[in-house]
């Protein structure tokens, strides 16, 4: 089985709704890293030194390369990335091997034969 990483940036107020889209089109879990921070084409506004720019969380989800895009799409859609600027981005990088994912091997032997 082979596995795609999705890493995405998502605005802090939208994270349950991004991980409830991902694991309705396939993804089996994630890991959420909290306060993270980041800067677009547009620098941050900032109100007598203090920054006003929203925390964002960055998701990791480990996804079977074949519902990927799938997952992708679900979580571009919740997070609303496309409809409005600086909302976050999202992208799927190889994974050349996984560990401690066997245990998900038959559900997502499922899902993956469901979808093909």
């Amino acid at each position: 089985m082979h596995f795609k990483l999705i890493v995405a940036m998502v605005d802090e107020d939208k994270t349950n709704a991004v991980l409830d889209a991902s694991r309705a089109a396939g993804a089996t879990g994630a890991t959420v890293l909290n306060q993270a921070r980041g800067e677009g084409l547009k620098p941050p506004t900032t109100f007598f030194g203090l920054s006003l720019e929203m925390r964002r969380d960055v998701l990791l989800l480990l996804v079977e390369e074949h519902l990927s895009r799938r997952i992708l799409e679900a979580v571009a859609r919740a997070g609303e990335f496309d409809d409005t600027p600086g909302t976050g981005i999202a992208f799927q990088v190889d994974v050349e091997d996984a560990i401690g994912v066997s245990h998900q091997i038959p559900t997502l032997t499922k899902l993956v034969e469901d979808e093909l």
